[in-house]
Protein backbone atom coordinates (compact mmCIF):
# COMPACT_ATOMS: atom_id res chain seq x y z
CA UNK A 1 0.00 0.00 0.00
CA UNK A 2 1.24 3.30 -0.96
CA UNK A 3 2.02 6.23 1.32
CA UNK A 4 -0.75 7.82 -0.50
CA UNK A 5 -3.15 5.52 0.03
CA UNK A 6 -2.19 5.38 3.75
CA UNK A 7 -2.75 8.67 4.14
CA UNK A 8 -6.05 8.64 2.34
CA UNK A 9 -7.30 5.45 4.51
CA UNK A 10 -6.59 7.66 8.05
CA UNK A 11 -7.97 10.67 6.47
CA UNK A 12 -11.43 8.86 5.34
CA UNK A 13 -11.90 5.73 7.59
CA UNK A 14 -13.30 5.09 10.94
CA UNK A 15 -10.44 4.64 13.54
CA UNK A 16 -11.24 1.43 15.42
CA UNK A 17 -8.15 1.75 17.77
CA UNK A 18 -7.93 0.23 21.13
CA UNK A 19 -8.38 2.56 24.02
CA UNK A 20 -4.57 1.46 24.84
CA UNK A 21 -3.01 2.84 21.77
CA UNK A 22 -4.16 6.45 22.57
CA UNK A 23 -2.27 6.47 26.58
CA UNK A 24 1.36 7.09 27.60
CA UNK A 25 3.19 5.07 29.98
CA UNK A 26 2.54 8.08 32.51
CA UNK A 27 -1.62 7.80 31.71
CA UNK A 28 -1.40 3.97 31.99
CA UNK A 29 -0.32 4.25 35.83
CA UNK A 30 -2.69 7.13 36.49
CA UNK A 31 -5.41 4.94 35.15
CA UNK A 32 -4.98 2.42 37.17
CA UNK A 33 -4.65 4.47 40.36
CA UNK A 34 -8.00 5.52 38.96
CA UNK A 35 -9.35 2.07 38.68
CA UNK A 36 -7.93 1.23 42.03
CA UNK A 37 -10.27 4.00 43.42
CA UNK A 38 -13.38 3.19 41.40
CA UNK A 39 -13.24 -0.23 42.58
CA UNK A 40 -13.17 0.59 46.09
CA UNK A 41 -16.41 2.98 45.66
CA UNK A 42 -18.41 0.15 43.82
CA UNK A 43 -17.68 -1.95 46.58
CA UNK A 44 -18.49 0.40 49.30
CA UNK A 45 -21.62 1.84 47.38
CA UNK A 46 -23.85 -0.93 46.80
CA UNK A 47 -27.16 0.75 47.08
CA UNK A 48 -27.91 4.22 46.63
CA UNK A 49 -27.57 5.51 49.97
CA UNK A 50 -24.18 4.04 50.45
CA UNK A 51 -23.12 6.15 47.29
CA UNK A 52 -24.75 9.11 47.97
CA UNK A 53 -22.57 8.65 51.54
CA UNK A 54 -19.74 7.78 49.85
CA UNK A 55 -19.77 10.15 47.33
CA UNK A 56 -20.23 13.03 50.22
CA UNK A 57 -17.87 12.17 52.18
CA UNK A 58 -15.35 12.34 48.80
CA UNK A 59 -16.88 15.88 48.08
CA UNK A 60 -16.86 17.44 51.57
CA UNK A 61 -13.14 16.48 51.78
CA UNK A 62 -12.47 18.19 48.30
CA UNK A 63 -14.32 21.45 49.79
CA UNK A 64 -17.90 20.72 48.62
CA UNK A 65 -20.11 22.62 51.55
CA UNK A 66 -24.02 21.74 51.62
CA UNK A 67 -26.09 24.60 49.98
CA UNK A 68 -28.77 26.37 51.89
CA UNK A 69 -31.25 28.15 50.30
CA UNK A 70 -30.30 32.09 49.11
CA UNK A 71 -26.91 31.75 50.48
CA UNK A 72 -24.96 33.78 47.94
CA UNK A 73 -22.60 32.02 45.88
CA UNK A 74 -19.16 33.54 43.87
CA UNK A 75 -17.06 31.84 41.16
CA UNK A 76 -15.62 28.73 42.33
CA UNK A 77 -17.59 28.38 45.27
CA UNK A 78 -18.66 24.68 45.94
CA UNK A 79 -21.51 23.52 46.75
CA UNK A 80 -24.09 20.31 47.04
CA UNK A 81 -27.10 18.96 48.22
CA UNK A 82 -28.77 15.70 48.84
CA UNK A 83 -32.58 14.29 47.89
CA UNK A 84 -33.65 12.32 50.71
CA UNK A 85 -30.38 10.51 50.94
CA UNK A 86 -30.73 8.98 48.02
CA UNK A 87 -29.73 11.71 45.16
CA UNK A 88 -26.93 13.85 45.09
CA UNK A 89 -26.48 17.08 43.13
CA UNK A 90 -23.22 19.39 43.45
CA UNK A 91 -21.77 22.52 41.78
CA UNK A 92 -19.00 24.50 41.38
CA UNK A 93 -19.80 28.27 40.41
CA UNK A 94 -18.57 29.27 37.17
CA UNK A 95 -17.12 32.95 36.79
CA UNK A 96 -20.28 33.32 33.61
CA UNK A 97 -23.22 34.01 35.32
CA UNK A 98 -25.82 31.22 35.35
CA UNK A 99 -28.03 32.61 32.22
CA UNK A 100 -25.10 31.72 29.82
CA UNK A 101 -25.84 28.08 30.72
CA UNK A 102 -24.76 25.51 33.07
CA UNK A 103 -22.58 22.15 32.11
CA UNK A 104 -24.79 19.39 33.72
CA UNK A 105 -23.37 15.49 33.81
CA UNK A 106 -26.07 13.32 35.03
CA UNK A 107 -25.74 9.67 35.66
CA UNK A 108 -27.56 6.97 38.15
CA UNK A 109 -26.40 5.34 40.92
CA UNK A 110 -29.56 2.81 41.42
CA UNK A 111 -28.88 -1.04 39.93
CA UNK A 112 -30.85 -3.59 39.37
CA UNK A 113 -31.44 -5.75 42.87
CA UNK A 114 -34.14 -7.61 44.93
CA UNK A 115 -35.88 -5.31 47.63
CA UNK A 116 -37.56 -7.02 50.28
CA UNK A 117 -41.07 -7.49 50.16
CA UNK A 118 -43.62 -5.24 52.91
CA UNK A 119 -44.12 -8.81 55.08
CA UNK A 120 -40.71 -10.58 53.94
CA UNK A 121 -40.32 -12.79 57.10
CA UNK A 122 -41.54 -16.61 57.35
CA UNK A 123 -40.46 -20.04 58.04
CA UNK A 124 -40.91 -23.33 56.25
CA UNK A 125 -39.90 -26.46 57.47
CA UNK A 126 -37.52 -25.29 59.61
CA UNK A 127 -35.69 -22.36 57.90
CA UNK A 128 -36.64 -19.11 58.02
CA UNK A 129 -36.32 -16.85 54.65
CA UNK A 130 -36.87 -13.30 53.42
CA UNK A 131 -39.76 -12.71 50.52
CA UNK A 132 -37.78 -10.42 47.31
CA UNK A 133 -39.56 -8.03 44.92
CA UNK A 134 -36.72 -7.63 42.43
CA UNK A 135 -35.67 -4.16 41.40
CA UNK A 136 -35.32 -3.02 37.61
CA UNK A 137 -34.70 -5.37 34.52
CA UNK A 138 -33.17 -8.39 36.15
CA UNK A 139 -32.73 -11.96 35.00
CA UNK A 140 -33.97 -13.92 37.57
CA UNK A 141 -31.81 -17.43 36.96
CA UNK A 142 -28.67 -15.28 37.90
CA UNK A 143 -29.34 -14.69 41.61
CA UNK A 144 -29.50 -18.09 42.83
CA UNK A 145 -26.57 -20.08 44.73
CA UNK A 146 -24.42 -16.91 45.27
CA UNK A 147 -23.72 -15.47 48.43
CA UNK A 148 -25.65 -12.50 49.20
CA UNK A 149 -25.56 -9.17 51.57
CA UNK A 150 -28.86 -7.26 52.81
CA UNK A 151 -28.75 -3.45 53.89
CA UNK A 152 -31.23 -0.58 54.17
CA UNK A 153 -33.00 1.14 56.73
CA UNK A 154 -35.61 0.36 59.16
CA UNK A 155 -37.73 3.05 60.92
CA UNK A 156 -38.71 2.02 64.23
CA UNK A 157 -42.41 2.30 66.11
CA UNK A 158 -40.80 5.00 67.62
CA UNK A 159 -39.60 7.17 64.94
CA UNK A 160 -36.66 6.46 65.41
CA UNK A 161 -34.25 4.98 62.54
CA UNK A 162 -31.45 2.22 62.20
CA UNK A 163 -29.13 1.25 59.05
CA UNK A 164 -29.11 -2.27 58.50
CA UNK A 165 -25.96 -4.11 56.73
CA UNK A 166 -25.11 -7.72 56.60
CA UNK A 167 -22.55 -9.96 54.59
CA UNK A 168 -20.07 -7.36 52.92
CA UNK A 169 -17.60 -7.93 55.61
CA UNK A 170 -15.19 -10.74 55.69
CA UNK A 171 -16.33 -11.65 58.98
CA UNK A 172 -20.30 -11.19 58.36
CA UNK A 173 -22.72 -14.38 57.66
CA UNK A 174 -24.25 -13.96 54.21
CA UNK A 175 -26.85 -14.95 52.17
CA UNK A 176 -28.61 -16.81 49.73
CA UNK A 177 -31.08 -18.03 47.65
CA UNK A 178 -31.25 -21.92 46.98
CA UNK A 179 -31.15 -23.90 43.40
CA UNK A 180 -33.07 -27.50 42.42
CA UNK A 181 -30.50 -30.08 42.32
CA UNK A 182 -29.77 -31.10 38.44
CA UNK A 183 -30.60 -34.62 39.74
CA UNK A 184 -34.22 -33.75 40.24
CA UNK A 185 -34.16 -30.80 38.12
CA UNK A 186 -36.26 -32.11 35.15
CA UNK A 187 -39.45 -30.34 35.50
CA UNK A 188 -37.62 -27.33 35.95
CA UNK A 189 -35.26 -27.64 32.73
CA UNK A 190 -38.57 -27.72 30.58
CA UNK A 191 -39.43 -23.98 31.67
CA UNK A 192 -38.90 -21.52 29.65
CA UNK A 193 -35.33 -19.27 30.25
CA UNK A 194 -36.90 -16.49 31.93
CA UNK A 195 -39.13 -18.66 34.53
CA UNK A 196 -35.91 -21.32 35.45
CA UNK A 197 -36.20 -18.94 38.61
CA UNK A 198 -39.93 -17.76 39.59
CA UNK A 199 -40.48 -14.49 41.04
CA UNK A 200 -42.40 -15.99 44.11
CA UNK A 201 -39.01 -18.32 44.36
CA UNK A 202 -36.66 -15.65 45.00
CA UNK A 203 -36.82 -16.15 48.79
CA UNK A 204 -33.50 -15.53 50.87
CA UNK A 205 -32.25 -17.76 53.14
CA UNK A 206 -31.69 -16.38 56.66
CA UNK A 207 -31.49 -19.10 59.88
CA UNK A 208 -32.26 -22.07 61.13
CA UNK A 209 -31.60 -22.31 64.68
CA UNK A 210 -34.96 -22.25 66.55
CA UNK A 211 -35.77 -20.92 69.87
CA UNK A 212 -35.61 -23.74 72.96
CA UNK A 213 -39.45 -23.88 73.36
CA UNK A 214 -41.11 -26.79 71.99
CA UNK A 215 -44.81 -25.08 72.53
CA UNK A 216 -43.65 -21.82 70.37
CA UNK A 217 -44.92 -21.94 66.64
CA UNK A 218 -42.73 -20.43 64.18
CA UNK A 219 -39.65 -21.19 66.74
CA UNK A 220 -37.30 -20.37 63.58
CA UNK A 221 -38.28 -16.83 62.59
CA UNK A 222 -38.90 -16.00 66.01
CA UNK A 223 -35.28 -16.88 67.23
CA UNK A 224 -34.11 -14.48 63.85
CA UNK A 225 -36.30 -12.08 65.16
CA UNK A 226 -34.85 -12.32 68.46
CA UNK A 227 -31.56 -11.75 66.89
CA UNK A 228 -32.08 -8.69 64.95
CA UNK A 229 -34.19 -7.19 67.82
CA UNK A 230 -31.01 -7.37 70.32
CA UNK A 231 -28.85 -6.23 67.64
CA UNK A 232 -31.13 -3.44 65.91
CA UNK A 233 -34.39 -3.04 67.92
CA UNK A 234 -36.84 -4.27 65.81
CA UNK A 235 -39.81 -5.93 65.31
CA UNK A 236 -41.56 -8.03 62.67
CA UNK A 237 -43.92 -4.90 61.93
CA UNK A 238 -41.10 -2.52 61.74
CA UNK A 239 -40.23 -4.46 58.55
CA UNK A 240 -43.45 -2.68 57.18
CA UNK A 241 -41.93 0.65 57.67
CA UNK A 242 -38.30 -0.32 56.36
CA UNK A 243 -36.67 -0.29 52.69
CA UNK A 244 -33.86 -3.47 52.76
CA UNK A 245 -31.79 -4.43 49.54
CA UNK A 246 -30.03 -7.53 48.65
CA UNK A 247 -27.30 -7.41 46.62
CA UNK A 248 -24.08 -9.99 45.78
CA UNK A 249 -21.91 -10.02 48.54
CA UNK A 250 -18.43 -10.01 46.28
CA UNK A 251 -16.09 -7.20 46.11
CA UNK A 252 -15.22 -5.64 42.99
CA UNK A 253 -12.24 -7.04 41.50
CA UNK A 254 -9.67 -7.34 38.23
CA UNK A 255 -10.91 -9.62 35.31
CA UNK A 256 -8.34 -11.32 33.47
CA UNK A 257 -5.16 -12.70 33.19
CA UNK A 258 -3.38 -9.15 32.39
CA UNK A 259 -5.84 -7.06 35.01
CA UNK A 260 -7.27 -5.31 32.01
CA UNK A 261 -11.30 -5.89 33.19
CA UNK A 262 -12.85 -5.06 36.32
CA UNK A 263 -15.95 -6.83 37.30
CA UNK A 264 -18.39 -6.40 40.30
CA UNK A 265 -21.88 -5.60 40.94
CA UNK A 266 -23.27 -2.26 40.03
CA UNK A 267 -21.56 -1.18 37.34
CA UNK A 268 -24.73 0.11 35.66
CA UNK A 269 -25.02 3.05 36.58
CA UNK A 270 -21.92 3.41 39.26
CA UNK A 271 -18.72 2.96 36.02
CA UNK A 272 -20.50 6.11 35.05
CA UNK A 273 -21.65 8.38 38.02
CA UNK A 274 -18.14 7.55 39.67
CA UNK A 275 -16.13 9.63 36.69
CA UNK A 276 -18.83 12.18 36.47
CA UNK A 277 -18.53 12.89 40.45
CA UNK A 278 -14.37 13.26 40.50
CA UNK A 279 -14.62 15.36 37.43
CA UNK A 280 -17.25 17.33 38.90
CA UNK A 281 -14.82 17.60 42.23
CA UNK A 282 -11.54 17.95 40.72
CA UNK A 283 -13.11 20.82 38.83
CA UNK A 284 -11.32 24.11 39.10
CA UNK A 285 -12.21 28.01 37.91
CA UNK A 286 -14.26 26.51 35.25
CA UNK A 287 -15.78 29.10 32.76
CA UNK A 288 -20.00 28.23 33.31
CA UNK A 289 -20.94 27.12 36.55
CA UNK A 290 -20.84 22.61 36.76
CA UNK A 291 -23.77 20.58 38.53
CA UNK A 292 -23.16 16.59 38.70
CA UNK A 293 -26.37 15.51 39.57
CA UNK A 294 -26.39 11.83 40.48
CA UNK A 295 -29.92 10.39 40.29
CA UNK A 296 -32.26 7.28 42.00
CA UNK A 297 -34.50 5.26 39.96
CA UNK A 298 -33.51 4.91 36.65
CA UNK A 299 -33.63 1.51 36.70
CA UNK A 300 -37.84 1.30 36.64
CA UNK A 301 -38.27 4.41 34.82
CA UNK A 302 -37.33 7.74 36.63
CA UNK A 303 -40.37 8.07 38.75
CA UNK A 304 -40.98 9.22 42.26
CA UNK A 305 -39.48 11.90 44.02
CA UNK A 306 -35.83 10.71 43.89
CA UNK A 307 -35.98 9.69 39.94
CA UNK A 308 -35.55 12.05 37.19
CA UNK A 309 -38.60 12.91 36.05
CA UNK A 310 -39.40 14.84 39.50
CA UNK A 311 -38.51 18.05 39.10
CA UNK A 312 -35.92 18.24 42.01
CA UNK A 313 -32.62 18.83 40.25
CA UNK A 314 -34.26 21.64 38.46
CA UNK A 315 -35.50 23.33 41.51
CA UNK A 316 -31.46 23.19 42.44
CA UNK A 317 -30.76 24.75 39.42
CA UNK A 318 -33.45 27.44 40.10
CA UNK A 319 -32.62 28.10 43.51
CA UNK A 320 -29.37 29.10 42.16
CA UNK A 321 -30.61 31.37 39.27
CA UNK A 322 -32.63 32.97 41.97
CA UNK A 323 -29.94 33.32 44.84
CA UNK A 324 -28.00 35.10 41.68
CA UNK A 325 -30.90 37.25 40.12
CA UNK A 326 -30.65 34.90 37.16
CA UNK A 327 -33.06 34.04 34.68
CA UNK A 328 -33.60 30.47 35.15
CA UNK A 329 -35.38 29.82 31.97
CA UNK A 330 -32.22 31.18 30.00
CA UNK A 331 -30.13 29.27 31.93
CA UNK A 332 -31.90 26.01 31.06
CA UNK A 333 -32.04 26.75 27.44
CA UNK A 334 -28.22 27.90 27.42
CA UNK A 335 -26.93 24.23 29.06
CA UNK A 336 -25.96 21.22 27.92
CA UNK A 337 -26.20 17.67 29.26
CA UNK A 338 -24.21 14.82 28.95
CA UNK A 339 -26.77 11.84 30.27
CA UNK A 340 -24.07 9.48 31.21
CA UNK A 341 -25.50 5.63 31.64
CA UNK A 342 -23.77 2.05 30.30
CA UNK A 343 -24.27 0.41 26.73
CA UNK A 344 -23.95 -3.46 26.24
CA UNK A 345 -20.47 -4.26 25.27
CA UNK A 346 -20.29 -6.28 21.71
CA UNK A 347 -20.32 -9.72 23.38
CA UNK A 348 -18.81 -12.34 20.82
CA UNK A 349 -20.41 -15.26 22.63
CA UNK A 350 -23.94 -13.47 21.98
CA UNK A 351 -22.94 -12.50 18.95
CA UNK A 352 -26.75 -12.57 17.15
CA UNK A 353 -27.62 -10.36 19.58
CA UNK A 354 -25.84 -7.58 18.24
CA UNK A 355 -25.53 -5.50 15.05
CA UNK A 356 -21.43 -5.42 14.60
CA UNK A 357 -21.13 -2.31 12.74
CA UNK A 358 -23.27 -0.17 14.81
CA UNK A 359 -22.30 -1.94 18.38
CA UNK A 360 -19.74 -0.75 21.13
CA UNK A 361 -16.85 -2.36 21.98
CA UNK A 362 -15.11 -2.81 25.22
CA UNK A 363 -11.82 -1.19 25.19
CA UNK A 364 -12.49 1.40 22.23
CA UNK A 365 -13.20 4.01 24.62
CA UNK A 366 -16.08 6.00 25.75
CA UNK A 367 -19.20 5.17 24.02
CA UNK A 368 -21.95 8.06 22.37
CA UNK A 369 -25.28 7.33 21.74
CA UNK A 370 -27.12 9.86 19.50
CA UNK A 371 -30.30 8.40 20.66
CA UNK A 372 -31.77 5.28 22.98
CA UNK A 373 -34.77 4.24 23.01
CA UNK A 374 -36.96 1.23 21.49
CA UNK A 375 -37.00 -0.22 17.84
CA UNK A 376 -38.30 3.02 16.39
CA UNK A 377 -36.53 5.48 18.91
CA UNK A 378 -39.59 4.89 21.17
CA UNK A 379 -38.74 7.08 24.29
CA UNK A 380 -35.48 8.75 23.00
CA UNK A 381 -33.93 11.76 23.44
CA UNK A 382 -32.35 12.31 19.81
CA UNK A 383 -28.99 14.72 20.16
CA UNK A 384 -28.08 17.11 17.51
CA UNK A 385 -26.00 16.51 14.97
CA UNK A 386 -23.84 19.95 16.06
CA UNK A 387 -24.19 18.64 19.60
CA UNK A 388 -22.50 15.28 18.95
CA UNK A 389 -19.91 17.59 16.75
CA UNK A 390 -18.87 19.90 19.92
CA UNK A 391 -18.22 17.02 22.61
CA UNK A 392 -16.63 14.95 19.84
CA UNK A 393 -14.48 17.87 18.69
CA UNK A 394 -13.80 18.36 22.82
CA UNK A 395 -12.51 14.29 22.75
CA UNK A 396 -10.34 14.54 19.43
CA UNK A 397 -8.73 17.73 20.34
CA UNK A 398 -7.39 16.35 23.86
CA UNK A 399 -6.41 12.69 22.79
CA UNK A 400 -9.12 10.67 23.88
CA UNK A 401 -10.78 7.56 22.50
CA UNK A 402 -14.04 7.31 21.44
CA UNK A 403 -16.63 5.07 20.11
CA UNK A 404 -20.64 5.77 18.65
CA UNK A 405 -23.44 3.17 18.05
CA UNK A 406 -25.90 1.39 19.16
CA UNK A 407 -27.49 -0.73 21.81
CA UNK A 408 -28.12 -4.01 19.79
CA UNK A 409 -30.02 -5.45 17.11
CA UNK A 410 -33.13 -3.39 16.33
CA UNK A 411 -36.02 -5.45 16.12
CA UNK A 412 -34.93 -7.12 19.80
CA UNK A 413 -35.90 -4.18 22.01
CA UNK A 414 -34.15 -1.62 23.75
CA UNK A 415 -33.32 0.31 26.64
CA UNK A 416 -33.81 4.49 27.49
CA UNK A 417 -31.67 6.95 30.06
CA UNK A 418 -32.54 9.84 31.51
CA UNK A 419 -32.01 11.63 28.55
CA UNK A 420 -35.62 12.55 27.45
CA UNK A 421 -36.18 13.57 30.82
CA UNK A 422 -33.53 16.26 30.75
CA UNK A 423 -34.75 17.22 27.18
CA UNK A 424 -37.71 17.89 28.13
CA UNK A 425 -36.88 20.78 30.29
CA UNK A 426 -35.08 22.36 26.83
CA UNK A 427 -31.57 21.30 27.50
CA UNK A 428 -30.33 19.58 24.94
CA UNK A 429 -28.63 16.25 26.16
CA UNK A 430 -26.13 13.72 24.61
CA UNK A 431 -26.14 10.01 25.60
CA UNK A 432 -22.49 8.94 27.24
CA UNK A 433 -21.07 5.77 28.81
CA UNK A 434 -19.63 3.08 29.53
CA UNK A 435 -19.45 -0.46 27.49
CA UNK A 436 -20.52 -3.44 30.40
CA UNK A 437 -20.40 -6.78 29.34
CA UNK A 438 -23.05 -8.64 31.16
CA UNK A 439 -25.13 -5.55 31.62
CA UNK A 440 -27.42 -5.65 34.55
CA UNK A 441 -26.10 -9.16 36.15
CA UNK A 442 -25.05 -9.56 40.00
CA UNK A 443 -21.34 -9.53 38.18
CA UNK A 444 -20.71 -6.87 35.33
CA UNK A 445 -17.69 -6.42 33.25
CA UNK A 446 -16.01 -3.44 32.21
CA UNK A 447 -12.83 -2.56 30.73
CA UNK A 448 -10.62 -0.19 32.31
CA UNK A 449 -9.47 1.88 29.51
CA UNK A 450 -13.58 2.85 29.13
CA UNK A 451 -13.94 3.65 32.72
CA UNK A 452 -10.79 5.59 32.25
CA UNK A 453 -11.62 7.47 28.92
CA UNK A 454 -15.53 8.37 30.50
CA UNK A 455 -13.90 10.43 33.30
CA UNK A 456 -11.53 12.08 31.15
CA UNK A 457 -14.39 13.38 28.90
CA UNK A 458 -16.91 14.81 31.94
CA UNK A 459 -13.08 16.47 33.06
CA UNK A 460 -12.87 17.77 29.88
CA UNK A 461 -16.49 18.69 29.84
CA UNK A 462 -16.46 20.81 33.04
CA UNK A 463 -13.59 22.10 32.74
CA UNK A 464 -13.58 23.46 29.60
CA UNK A 465 -16.67 24.53 29.42
CA UNK A 466 -16.39 27.30 27.15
Amino acid sequence: MSEEMKALRKQLLRDERSGYDVLDAAQLAEMEAYCADYKAFLTSGKTERLSVREAVAVAEAKGFVPYRRGMELKAGDRVYTCNRGKGLMLAVMGRESLAEGVQIAAAHIDSPRLDLKPNPLYEDSGLAYFKTHYYGGIRKYQWGTMPLAIHGVFTRADGSSVSFAVGEDENDPVFCITDLLPHLGAEQNDRKLSEGIKAEELNVLIGSDAVEDADIKEAVKLNTLMLLHEKYGITERDFTRAEIEVVPAHKARDVGFDRSMVGGYGHDDRVDAYPALMAEIETKDPVHTTVCVLTDKEEIGSDGVTGMQSMYVFHFMQLLCRAAGQDDILAFQNSVCLSADVTAAYDPSWANAFEPQNGTYAGRGVAFFKYTGSRGKSSASDASAELVGDITRLLDANGVAWQIGELGRLDLGGGGTIAKYVANRGIPVLDIGVPVLSMHSPFEVIHKTDLYMAYRTFALFCQNAD
